[in-house]
């Protein structure tokens, strides 16, 4: 057995211990320098985006719980001020009818009222004309009771005749 290839040289054929050594040693450096100056810091900005990530999700589901509640609240309203509006509509045709069948009413009264108005206002016409005409009629007796008689007869003699008379024709009928 030879031991040329622990032999350190160039143009080797074999392994050689030494390098084998060197390289574990400058790769172990190079892992303990990598871990400080790199794997530290990048472990912290992973640790800090993953609470970065924890905190954004936090505030997502915070968010969304508000929106949620939100949403709820809304609905609530719309249905409250639904609610309202049928209330509303259902008290003004309320308000509606009484006011409808007031005015109803007071243009029946106003009508009965009228209508009175006109009977009584018919009735004295009427009395005027009753009266008018009696006047007319006691004013032509007289005349004519004066041509027939061919005698002046006192004009209240005649006058309380003939008013006599007409009470008698009237209360007959």
């Amino acid at each position: 057995m030879s031991f040329d290839y622990l032999v350190l040289g160039a143009g080797g054929t074999g392994l050689n211990i030494w390098d084998i050594l060197a390289t574990l040693f400058f790769f172990t450096l190079l892992m303990l320098l990598l871990k400080k100056v790199a794997w530290g810091p990048l472990m912290g900005i992973m640790t800090q985006r993953e609470e970065l990530v924890a905190s954004e999700i936090v505030a997502a589901e915070t968010s969304r719980k508000e929106s949620q509640r939100l949403l709820e609240e809304q609905r609530d309203l719309l249905k409250e001020a639904r609610t309202e509006a049928i209330a509303i509509v259902e008290n003004a045709k309320k308000q509606g009818d009484v006011t409808r069948d007031e005015i109803i009413t007071i243009a029946r009264n106003e009508a009965i009222h009228l209508k009175e108005s006109a009977i009584r206002d018919i009735d004295t016409e009427k009395e005027r004309a009753i009266a008018a005409v009696r006047q007319e009629v006691v004013s032509l007796s007289v005349l004519a009771a004066s041509k027939v008689l061919g005698k002046e007869v006192s004009e209240e003699d005649n006058r309380a005749l003939i008013e006599q008379t007409i009470a008698k024709v009237g209360e007959a009928n």
